[in-house]
């Protein structure tokens, strides 16, 4: 899907769901990462992100659009537009919109799982030991149980 059917997309759900004309721009940003959308205030488009048309599905994004269309017709009309708003909240419920959009699948979560990589420091009178996530300068700290020296343990 490109933004020209974007476009057309959200121009049919603003009419068959909301009976209001949407005359603004709907279009993809591949730079959103955390969110399914957003409402512009002050262009008064409508971003969308393309991962979750790819990981969920035209019934996800469908859903995303009521969403934000209904930030877009309460802002236009004067009316709570915001998450905590009665308005919002009530116009979500008569077209049938998500409040949260579900959750993609995170891949950074197992790059960081491969990468655990720990420096391990000891104290060279007490024993002490220090297990840190970022390597350090032994020289430059001292045991904070016995103020001894601390050196690094390749294990």
């Amino acid at each position: 899907m490109d933004n020209k059917e974007l476009q057309k997309l959200t121009e049919d759900i603003s009419d068959t769901y909301f009976n209001k004309p949407f005359r603004h721009q709907a279009l993809f940003n591949d730079r959103l990462k955390t969110t399914g959308g957003r409402y512009l205030l002050t262009s008064h488009n409508i971003e969308l992100n393309r991962k979750y048309l790819i990981e969920h599905g035209r019934e996800e994004l469908i859903g995303i659009i009521k969403h934000e269309l209904c930030h877009y017709h309460l802002h236009l009309e004067g009316k709570g537009y915001k998450h905590r708003d009665r308005d919002f909240r009530a116009l979500l419920q008569q077209v049938n919109a998500p409040r949260f959009c579900t959750p993609l699948k995170k891949k950074t979560e197992n790059k960081k799982t491969e990468n655990k990589k720990t420096y391990r420091y000891i104290c060279t009178a007490c024993g002490q030991q220090y297990i840190k996530k970022r390597a350090m300068n032994p020289g430059r700290y001292r045991c904070g149980k016995c103020r001894g020296k601390i050196k690094r343990v390749f294990s």
